[in-house]
């Protein structure tokens, strides 16, 4: 009588990884993430900047508007008639930048200031200003075009 059964070779039975095998993909992921998460997080220290550049853009909006309204900027700061937020961003628990006048505002000049606080306290572009004439200005660690949108 003839077995009408198959042997079942080695080859077929084993259907799983090896450890190499398992190794050389870790490795991978480990070489992909070694290089994707400083992007990220370049990227979300970009993002809090910019942030904080539209707060000072949107400071330097209202500071126009005093102006407009009196004839002269407000020299006061003073949360009555200073400035309507001081931190950025404006929503949420976590701040990440200080605003506030650089120096004493005059009634013809000012200079808002963006400090960087917390997570973003190590950052190369340090406190990012911005005058009344639009004169942008960043810390001495970075460039202008670096620090500031276009």
């Amino acid at each position: 009588m003839h077995s009408f059964g198959h042997k079942i070779t080695s080859q077929q039975r084993s259907r799983g990884f090896t450890l190499i095998e398992l190794m050389v993909v870790v490795t991978i992921i480990a070489i992909i993430s070694a290089i994707a998460y400083p992007s990220y997080q370049e990227y979300v220290r970009k993002a809090r900047r910019a942030d904080a550049e539209a707060s000072l853009m949107e400071l330097s909006q209202f500071m126009e508007r005093y102006y407009t309204a009196n004839g002269r900027y407000t020299t006061s700061a003073n949360a009555a008639i200073g400035l309507p937020f001081s931190e950025s961003p404006k929503d949420g628990a976590t701040k990440y930048y200080t605003l506030a006048f650089s120096g004493t505002p005059t009634a013809t000049t000012y200079v808002l200031s963006a400090t960087p606080k917390g997570a973003m306290s190590g950052d190369t572009c340090g406190t990012l200003t911005l005058s009344n004439t639009g004169v942008k200005g960043q810390g001495s660690g970075a460039t202008l075009s670096d620090c500031w949108r276009r």
